[in-house]
């Protein structure tokens, strides 16, 4: 399994994000020197992580971006559920219809429990999880 950069860079903004949270709104052109993105991508990503309920707009010259919720409040599983289509090692696990192999298949098994495991390591994570380990306090 292979996290598209949608993931990747998308944690890097909200994490970016919550870093600079007591300096006020976070512009975005910010974030892009920071990070090093492309400012067209990480507007696309700004959209999502908004429509996930992560992050919010404030409007006006002291605007920005800033956490819709608390670090400890943001799951890292919902934040990849919102940037990825699907986080599974194999397309099998969550559609075993696909496959006609699927009630004699091994790894298909294999599959899922690995799935599981990498679901249920994101889902006891949080962003301040990532603060604490950026900060070296963890």
């Amino acid at each position: 399994m292979q996290l598209s950069t949608k993931s990747r860079y998308g944690l890097r903004a909200l994490l970016d994000i919550a870093l600079h949270a007591n300096e006020g709104p976070v512009l975005l052109r910010e974030i892009v020197e920071r990070q090093r993105l492309s400012k067209s991508y990480l507007e696309q990503l700004i959209l999502l992580l908004q429509s996930g309920g992560f992050v919010r707009s404030i409007r006006g010259k002291k605007g920005g971006f800033v956490l819709a919720k608390s670090p400890s409040d943001i799951r890292l599983l919902d934040v990849i559920g919102v940037l990825e289509r699907t986080l599974c090692l194999a397309e099998c696990v969550d559609n075993p219809d696909l496959c006609p192999r699927n009630r004699d298949c091994v790894t298909q098994r294999l599959w899922g429990r690995l799935t599981d495991m990498v679901r249920n390591e994101l889902a006891s994570l949080t962003l301040q999880d990532l603060i604490y380990w950026q900060k070296g306090t963890a």
